[in-house]
């Protein structure tokens, strides 16, 4: 039996990404809420769904899972946790860098910008126009910028 600490299990978790966004971990993306270890090496992770229907919300636990008991840690448990709902604000610091390094507009922290005041991941510019509140997932609507003229998604505030 392998012993597990909450570092090692997080450490693994970093590794397993979004399935619509392979940029960015689970951790990364706020969705993993805590990590417990019990004396005999179960494994508990608490898990936050990002959006009510997300399809990735059903692969997500199956990858965590298989990702933990590929390292080693055989007694392992998911919990999905809809309280307090996901919040773009869990999203890290460089997971908003690395969504904007994909091509994708990381959510305002303030929640103040106009909706066409969006920066573009492309250029900065917060020249852009909203195309479609419904982008390439659920969870984005769809931009355009208007001074490089490149469509963008933006990872939807809430």
């Amino acid at each position: 039996m392998v012993m597990a600490t909450t570092d090692d299990i997080y450490r693994i978790l970093q590794e397993v990404t979004d399935p619509e966004i392979p940029v960015i971990s689970v951790v990364e993306l706020g969705i993993v809420r805590d990590v417990q270890i019990d004396d005999e090496a179960h494994v508990d992770v608490f898990i936050t769904p990002t959006y009510s229907g997300c399809p990735a919300m059903d692969v997500i636990p199956v990858l965590i899972r298989q990702a933990i008991i590929d390292a080693g840690y055989l007694d392992v448990a998911i919990h999905s946790e809809l309280s307090p709902a996901w919040t773009t604000d869990w999203i890290s610091p460089e997971g908003r860098k690395k969504l904007k390094e994909f091509g994708i507009a990381p959510p305002d922290l303030q929640k103040s910008h106009a909706p066409d005041q969006v920066e573009c991941p492309h250029c900065s510019s917060t020249d852009t126009e909203l195309i479609s509140f419904f982008g390439s997932t659920p969870c984005k609507a769809a931009y355009r910028c208007k001074a490089c003229l490149e469509p963008f998604d933006y990872f939807k505030c809430h």
